[in-house]
């Protein structure tokens, strides 16, 4: 008698789990294969890749370091402040992205941190960054290096950017438009084309 209720036990729970699994394979947000990624501009790195060392200084006057980039997922873009285009386009995707997390799934957007890595130090000082990022989301962080420690950094994660001089004696800075994903661990996981 008691291996009999065993066994319906043991099929009941087993139609239990079935069901579960059904269940949750109809009502979940279907997850995009590795090409339907690429097709929408999301570059996802075979293997992701360690950062090497860095220190740059952020909004907040505090050095930023690969720690830094650890504990969340961080959406960097190599912009600057005076940029026309480009770059107010890309934080204002990072921002709406931030606020749809928010709306659906909050504990989520406590682990989405975005960044802007200034490529024009020279005009953009810690104070300036601030204010900028700032007009975006409140928990963006603005980040700021030397000429040389901001191409160190770019460089490792596949980012490029020159000044060209103008007519007029002035500059401007050219720079490419991907956001660059950071895993938890503090590894280049891949990144987003424009349009993002």
């Amino acid at each position: 008698m008691k291996s009999v209720s065993a066994t319906v036990l043991s099929c009941l729970a087993l139609i239990a789990v079935v069901l579960g699994v059904f269940v949750y394979s109809v009502v979940r947000t279907p997850l995009l294969t590795e090409a339907e990624l690429r097709e929408k501009g999301v570059i996802i790195l075979p293997r992701p890749r360690e950062i090497a060392g860095f220190e740059l200084t952020d909004t907040r006057g505090e050095a930023f370091t690969i720690e830094n980039l650890q504990g969340g997922w961080s959406f960097l873009f190599f912009g600057f402040t005076s940029c026309p285009d480009i770059c107010p386009t890309s934080m204002s995707v990072l921002a709406q992205a931030e606020r749809q997390l928010q709306q659906t799934s909050p504990d989520s957007a406590l682990q989405f941190n975005g960044v802007l890595v200034t490529v024009d130090p020279e005009r953009d000082d810690v104070e300036t960054l601030a204010a900028y990022v700032g007009a975006f989301s409140e928990r963006f962080v603005g980040v700021v290096g030397s000429v040389e420690e901001t191409v160190g950094f770019a460089r490792q994660l596949n980012v490029g950017f020159a000044r060209v001089p103008s007519a007029d004696g002035d500059y401007a800075v050219e720079h490419g438009g991907q956001i660059v994903m950071v895993n938890p661990n503090g590894h280049y996981h891949g990144f987003i084309k424009m349009p993002h």
